[in-house]
């Protein structure tokens, strides 16, 4: 028998020929099955038949029965043939068997055994095995696969073994394709998070498997870990759950007294299971011993869960927590929290005693596009108690509790799909001042428009020139304005002041071209707004003061202007040569001129008595309105506005490239004032301030430079007000530097690759910034996570030689404001911040976010940072020293969710 081997590698037997006895065919027949990969076995089942009888002899001969002897002959007579009383042997394999190996397959029919060795692979039912050497028992139902020795004596080709979903790579498997029984020697598997391996397992079946000498851990390598649980006794049900006897925690090899006498983990195949979440113990000066961050976890469906957090504290304090994350796929996906502390300081009775209750509520809301072409809906909301980043004791909101602002926005918008198309919009939207605590909140703003409609234009739809481009348009725009303040948030009260208004605007406009290179527009506006509440104002002489009252019903006014602007772009290039290091300079002006006219409508104005002698003022009755009101005085302006831009080329230091180099030297240079035509010089003057800004970008657009300046042509008096004079006149230079200001921001890092992005997203949500000059936000519910940018994944941070160049990023801003309204000439603003970051061993991270005040004379915000990456465990410390938010936390534990609950976790807590 000699054996040939395919291209595809699946072994085909050759014989030589047989002599056709009863043995040879049987023999045939199974070799010819086991060649072409199916393994079948024929049993040859003899068959007996009854002797005849002689009426059955004699009608086989004439063909004709004779005459039976009794009128009925019983059924079970004319049944002479009897059945095979022999039971047919059942099929020692159930299915088709398919494998290969690269050195060689080798079959023993007389031990019933098929070997496989070198890289091979076998595949029957649900069983996928891939291994150095397997030897299949056909007779037995039984294979065994194990590694074998490469030629450097190093075991190698360990046993892959699959069943189903279930993986297990040990050193040698036996296992029972009949009673799907499997004993299995240094089997490693992986359960979720978890990583297991046993130095014996038995498989009792689909479900259940007991292990001896087995370890769990969450660590990569599952052979060397940093590490584990150890236990002898293990009872494994894959996507269920593992139960243990004694387990005992070993960390680096060595034994801890960390033990318990049975351990349970759930491993549920499901991405989330309900459960409890453990508190962490902490301390504090002001308000006694505490347990914080524990609670439920419900997984309520696969689209939505809830955790439910709480603290307390023993001097009374108490803090709940409520998080839900929702998503339905192709739709939408959100989160939503809502946070309430009851914070005491101090003991009942003293002096500094105080009570105060905090909250913060945060929606993200997010609807896929897809979903609904035609309408969207969408949600940012960050609103709450003015100082809950300050006084929050579960939370580290270092650069939330610098800003202050707190704004939110929900949105739904839809589109109807008709001939003009229109569309809808309601929106609310909420703005807080965290340091006056005033709160302003449009409770909604609704918007509907009308696209633009060419009454003008024929049926091909050509838009040429002035009249074809007549349009017209409408937009409605509808507010409920309200203001308040934090301690009236939610109470009845803060909808008094409420002002409603709604303003309709119809646009008639035209652009066109003249003489070829100029673009002119007009437009023709009408506007009509309607209140409902109105003010009467008068002099009150119990009070000796001016008083509004407010006047409830419907009111409105109308108004109409006309404005009409031309413009054009001129390019201009400077050639110095190719030669040239800079080859050319080009120059992009944006001229304009606009004009807009708006009439008075002194019709809407009143007169009232403006103190006790009668001096008589005009008011309008619309001024508290949201649209405001209609003006007083003709508006004749002409504007002027001049827009630049500056690029080169030059020859690039590459010397294999052809072209040359495009670099923008300034992005933008803008200069913009107005002449009111109707000034009389002295309620009015008639040039504006010059407003002068302008940005770049430098040191390979890695430096993001912006600055501004106000020009003012006129002088001032002693008291600071502008006269009709021109400063020139008086003695100054042509223009009074009113003020100034410019802005560095400056990114760079060790590696050239994009940015990490999201690196301190919870603090952008709170309101604070995206980088980390103001240090980093720390959830303390859950400190497993980096204080830096996470590593892409799979990215190999860690050399086998750390490089002699540190990796770093480093953010640098730079502010400065002068002023001079007043003749002042001082800097009002002069402030550096940075934030470094930089990898010291491939393990351990630092960092530093401070900054200096040049006005004020002091350090501002400072943050410093170190973290320790021990593989599966992370320990980190922050310290902020000195301010108002001086704190410290040390953490160490697990990094792994499902062990979340292993870790240390300590911090100081601020008397606020």
């Amino acid at each position: 028998m000699a054996r040939q081997k395919t291209s595809h590698n699946f072994t085909k037997i050759a014989f030589k020929p047989l002599r056709t006895n009863l043995f040879n065919i049987v023999l045939l027949s199974i070799f010819l099955t086991i060649g072409t990969t199916k393994l079948y076995s024929q049993d040859i089942t003899k068959k007996t038949t009854a002797i005849p009888t002689k009426k059955q002899i004699d009608t086989k001969i004439t063909g004709v029965n004779p005459a039976p002897k009794t009128a009925e002959i019983s059924k079970k007579e004319l049944d002479t043939v009897k059945k095979d009383t022999i039971k047919p042997k059942k099929i020692f394999l159930d299915g088709k068997v398919n494998y290969k190996a690269d050195n060689y397959a080798k079959i023993d029919q007389k031990k019933k055994l098929i070997t496989l060795y070198d890289k091979a692979e076998l595949y029957y039912q649900d069983v996928e095995l891939k291994s150095g050497i397997i030897v299949m028992d056909y007779e037995k139902n039984e294979v065994y696969a194990g590694r074998i020795k490469d030629s450097t004596g190093a075991y190698t080709q360990f046993p892959n073994f699959k069943q189903g979903a279930n993986v297990v790579e040990p050193d040698s498997i036996r296992f029972n394709f009949k009673t799907k029984k499997a004993l299995i020697w240094n089997s490693r598997s992986e359960q979720n998070e978890f990583k297991i391996k046993a130095a014996v397992t038995k498989k009792e079946n689909d479900s259940v498997y007991f292990l001896k000498g087995a370890r769990f851990t969450t660590s990569k390598d599952v052979d060397n870990p940093e590490y584990y649980f150890q236990t002898n006794k293990v009872k494994f049900i894959p996507g269920k759950k593992v139960v243990t006897g004694l387990t005992n925690m070993v960390i680096a090899n060595v034994p801890t007294p960390i033990a318990l006498p049975f351990a349970f983990f759930p491993m549920s195949k499901e991405t989330s299971v309900s459960g409890i979440l453990l508190p962490s113990y902490n301390d504090s000066n002001t308000r006694g011993f505490s347990l914080q961050n524990g609670g439920y976890y419900f997984a309520l469906s696969d689209n939505y869960d809830l955790t439910v957090l709480g603290d307390y504290y023993t001097n009374g304090s108490y803090g709940m927590r409520f998080e839900s994350s929702y998503a339905k796929r192709y739709n939408y996906r959100g989160n939503l929290n809502i946070r309430f502390e009851n914070l005491i300081t101090s003991e009942r009775g003293y002096p500094d005693y105080l009570k105060q209750n905090i909250y913060n509520i945060q929606w993200s809301h997010a609807r896929d596009a897809k979903a609904n072409p035609n309408s969207s809906f969408s949600a940012s909301v960050n609103l709450g108690s003015s100082k809950y980043f300050k006084r929050s004791i579960n939370q580290n909101n270092i650069g939330s509790n610098l800003n202050n602002t707190l704004s939110s926005s929900v949105s739904y918008s839809k589109t109807f799909n008709m001939i003009p198309q229109a569309r809808l919009s309601l929106t609310a939207t909420h703005s807080q001042n965290t340091q006056t605590e005033e709160i302003n909140m449009t409770l909604p703003t609704v918007q509907f428009s009308v696209d633009r409609i060419y009454p003008f234009v024929g049926k091909e739809g050509v838009k040429k020139g002035f009249f074809k481009n007549i349009n017209l348009q409408y937009d409605l725009s509808g507010k409920n304005s309200i203001t308040t303040t934090d301690s009236l948030f939610f109470k009845p009260k803060m909808f008094d002041n409420a002002k409603i208004g709604v303003q309709h605007s119809i646009p008639l406009s035209t652009n066109f071209k003249l003489f070829k290179y100029f673009s002119a527009s007009s437009s023709l506006n009408y506007k009509e707004v309607w209140y409902t509440k109105t003010i009467k104002r008068e002099y009150n002489t119990a009070q000796s003061k001016v008083v509004d009252t407010n006047v409830n019903g419907f009111d409105a006014y109308r108004t109409y202007s006309f404005s009409s602007s031309l413009g054009t772009t001129i390019y201009g290039t400077f050639n110095f040569g190719n030669d040239k290091k800079i080859q050319s300079l080009r120059h992009v002006m944006r001229p304009s001129v606009s004009y807009s006219y708006t009439p008075s409508f002194e019709k809407y104005y009143d007169t009232y008595a403006s103190d006790a002698s009668g001096t008589m003022k005009k008011y309008s009755r619309f001024e508290s309105g949201i649209f405001g009101a209609p003006g007083l005085s003709n508006s004749n302006i002409l504007g002027f506005d001049l827009s630049n831009t500056f690029e080169a080329k030059v020859r690039d230091s590459d010397s294999t490239k052809v072209e040359p180099k495009k670099v923008m030297l300034l992005n933008n240079l803008n200069f913009s004032t107005s002449y009111n035509l109707d000034a009389d010089g002295v309620n009015s003057l008639a040039w504006s301030p010059v407003r002068v800004s302008g940005g770049t970008q430098l040191l390979d657009k890695k430096m993001n430079v912006n600055f501004g300046a106000t020009l003012d042509p006129y002088a001032i008096d002693n008291s600071g007000k502008r006269m009709n004079v021109f400063n020139i006149d008086n003695g100054g230079s042509l223009f009074r530097m009113t003020s100034a200001n410019m802005t560095l921001n400056y990114s760079l890092s060790s590696k050239e690759k994009e940015p990490k992005k999201d690196k301190n997203n919870q603090s952008q949500r709170n309101g604070g910034r995206e980088d980390d000059l103001f240090g980093t936000n720390t959830d303390l519910s859950d400190s497993r996570k980096s204080q830096f940018a996470e590593s892409e994944e799979g990215e190999d941070v860690v050399s086998e030689f750390f490089s002699s160049k540190l990796p770093w990023d480093m953010t640098f801003a730079y502010s400065l404001t002068y002023g001079n309204n007043n003749r002042e000439k001082k800097i009002i603003g002069n402030s550096i911040m940075i934030s470094i970051n930089a990898d010291l061993t491939p393990k351990w991270k630092t960092g530093i976010s401070t900054g200096y005040d040049f006005v004020q004379k002091g350090v501002t915000f400072t943050q410093l940072r170190f973290e320790r990456d021990l593989l599966s465990w992370r320990m980190s410390f922050n310290w902020t020293p000195f301010g108002n938010n001086a704190n410290w936390g040390f953490f160490i534990g697990i990094k792994s969710g499902i062990l979340s609950d292993i870790k240390w976790d300590k911090r100081s807590v601020n008397n606020r």
